[in-house]
């Protein structure tokens, strides 16, 4: 009887897939390799072939540093080349290299305005030969996201919608609804400790605001290595505790 509930849930969960989808074919998904980040997933990862949108918390509602960075150690996992769309010349491809992102595949796109910017972001979506289109934009309307997670769904490339404003009374605008499959939003954290005076590496509160056919739940991870893959903490990831790194909440 207990297993009961949940494997209606399960199949209640396959046929809303079923209906958003259609009978397009699944791109796949990109695990994270955070067990607690992947278990919050439906399908186990990232959805692939879709429009994800992340965004800074506090400060970084402005400079977008660690949403842009989150965004790279995604990109620097799939095969190919990204194209990154700004409206902002600030791109800072050591960090992006840092982060995983090799400037080598990077083919960067500086748009005159933020329409100019969207026209550009589901033009790239419609390329099959791109691993994943980054658009940093300010605004993220329901029809201009739903177009994209279209463009995103017909050719199988992955979208990153950075969202950045210039002031962060701006960032409200965050909360809309979208047609994106996941929102993130990433908080830096004090560092990684070192047994020697020095930098750590960086780390993030990871939140995951919204996720279809899922939950909420927020993690502290430190942030993405040379390769992009994000870790939980040493602390945490050799306690007996480690799944509960990341707490499970309901959607607002």
């Amino acid at each position: 009887m207990s297993t009961r509930p949940a494997a209606e849930l399960a199949e209640l969960r396959a046929r809303i897939q079923h209906l958003e989808t259609g009978d397009r074919r699944s791109s796949g998904v990109l695990p994270f390799g955070v067990a607690p980040l992947d278990a919050a997933l439906p399908q186990g990862g990232l959805i692939l072939g879709a429009l994800h949108e992340v965004a800074g918390g506090g400060d970084g509602a402005v400079d977008g540093a660690a949403a842009a960075l989150f965004a790279a150690g995604i990109a620097a996992r799939l095969p190919g080349p990204v194209l990154w769309c700004v409206t902002r010349a600030d791109l800072f491809a050591p960090a992006l290299r840092q982060a995983g992102l090799d400037p080598g595949r990077l083919i960067c796109l500086e748009a005159a305005d933020e329409t100019s910017l969207l026209s550009c972001f589901e033009e790239g979506l419609r390329h099959r030969g791109l691993a994943a289109v980054v658009a940093e934009t300010a605004r993220l309307s329901m029809t201009a996201s739903r177009r994209l997670q279209l463009a995103a769904e017909a050719s199988g490339v992955t979208g990153l919608a950075v969202r950045r404003w210039r002031r962060a009374a701006e960032a409200a605008d965050f909360g809309q609804p979208t047609a994106a499959a996941t929102r993130w939003r990433i908080t830096p954290q004090p560092s990684s400790p070192l047994p020697a005076p020095g930098v750590g590496r960086p780390r993030w509160f990871v939140e995951l605001l919204r996720c279809r056919s899922g939950g909420c739940a927020d993690f502290s991870l430190e942030a993405c290595d040379e390769k992009g893959r994000l870790s939980l903490p040493a602390e945490l990831a050799h306690r007996s505790v480690a799944p509960a790194a990341g707490r499970r909440r309901t959607a607002a």
